[in-house]
């Protein structure tokens, strides 16, 4: 059977936890996730605990903030003014701290952020993965393997 290599194709099922118990995601019960290993589908930190795995193999993880989405960035919660928020909003569902927004990337795609609050007259974002910073279980079953 093939091993997973940083370019395989993988499919599994997984399930990512809280260390307290919360489960974050989970496709055990649901349809299997299939990816492709190296194109940013997956966050590194995951990737490595599937390498050398194999079809049939169960395994779980403890993993610290650096080796799951690694730490929060300071530098990522930015503050946009009204006006350039306004073009990305409905004026008639005001922002709540916690709403997720979604923004256009200069390169064509998208990229999201929370709503933290106002200062003064910004909107002050965090554009950190929300698990940035955190612990996480990850809890594995490979179903099969494309090699690269």
């Amino acid at each position: 059977m093939p091993l997973i290599t940083p370019e395989s194709h993988v499919t599994l099922h997984y399930r990512l936890s809280l260390p307290d118990g919360p489960v974050v995601l989970d496709t055990f019960d649901d349809k299997p996730a299939t990816l492709q290993l190296g194109s940013g589908q997956f966050a590194p930190g995951l990737e490595r605990c599937l390498l050398a795995l194999q079809e049939g193999d169960e395994r779980s993880y403890a993993l610290g903030p650096d080796d799951a989405f690694g730490p929060r960035n300071p530098a990522l919660i930015q503050k946009l003014s009204r006006k350039l928020l306004a073009e990305h909003t409905d004026a008639t569902d005001p922002l709540e701290p916690g709403d997720l927004l979604e923004f256009p990337a200069p390169e064509g795609g998208r990229f999201a952020g929370i709503f933290k609050g106002w200062d003064a007259d910004s909107a002050v974002f965090d554009f950190n993965h929300p698990l940035a910073g955190q612990a996480l279980l990850f809890h594995v079953r490979i179903i099969g393997v494309l090699p690269s």
